[in-house]
């Protein structure tokens, strides 16, 4: 399989690109990112741009696409909602329109979070930005196409998050991880990354999944 990733430079999306490596059915792990992932292996080749604007000058690289992972987000902390709605909605937008242009037959799969608001409608500014973005690829057309919503998700060792706060939290509790992942409400990010594997080869019934879906699919 021919598996695209967005947000490989961040922790779910870096968990993600590892589980697909060590996948032996993924023979390309293609990543887009703006600055480099540092994963070199046979199967990764990165394309690397400033913004989401560019996407359709690498409109070839879309060919031939089995998965999407779009793992790319950002906190709404301290951003405007116009901000939050560029980089949730319009982004997002601009790669499910070009993956559906060069591969309709591909699974697409998107990073969303737990209460997310799929009426579009709640007093939650993320939330309804989410759930519109939910709602655009879920209706989109796709062969298949789903909403992950995981809630504490744990790093495998040595994968960091891009936000400062998260990686001194899970210095502080990653000794309780093993304890952690035994809960329900708690996924692991190979965890995602095996599920989404999973979504790509055998279709699901539930498109919105939550914690225990993921940890469900990720361990069939």
């Amino acid at each position: 399989m021919k598996i695209l990733i967005t947000g490989a430079t961040g922790m779910v999306g870096k968990s993600v690109a590892l589980a697909c490596l060590e996948d032996t059915s993924v023979t390309e792990v293609l990543l887009i990112n703006r600055s480099t992932a540092g994963l070199h292996h046979p199967k990764v080749k990165e394309i690397l741009i400033d913004s989401f604007m560019e996407l359709p000058k690498h409109a070839e690289f879309f060919k031939g696409i089995d998965g999407c992972y779009h793992c790319m987000g950002v906190s709404a902390v301290g951003l405007s909602e116009e901000k939050y709605h560029q980089i949730t909605f319009e982004y997002t937008k601009i790669l499910a329109d070009l993956v559906f242009e060069q591969s309709p037959q591909a699974v697409f799969t998107y990073v969303s979070g737990v209460g997310t608001d799929s009426t579009e409608q709640g007093s939650v500014m993320w939330a309804r930005v989410k759930g519109k973005t939910e709602n655009y690829i879920l209706n989109k057309g796709f062969k298949d196409a789903y909403a992950f919503r995981p809630g504490a998700i744990l790093p495998p060792k040595g994968v960091k998050s891009k936000t400062g706060w998260y990686n001194a939290l899970y210095v502080i509790l990653r000794p309780f991880f093993p304890l952690m992942a035994k809960m329900e409400s708690v996924v692991t990010g190979m965890a995602v990354g095996k599920a989404m594997l999973h979504v790509t080869q055998s279709p699901s019934e539930t498109k919105i999944l939550d914690p225990r879906d993921i940890n469900r699919l990720s361990n069939t």
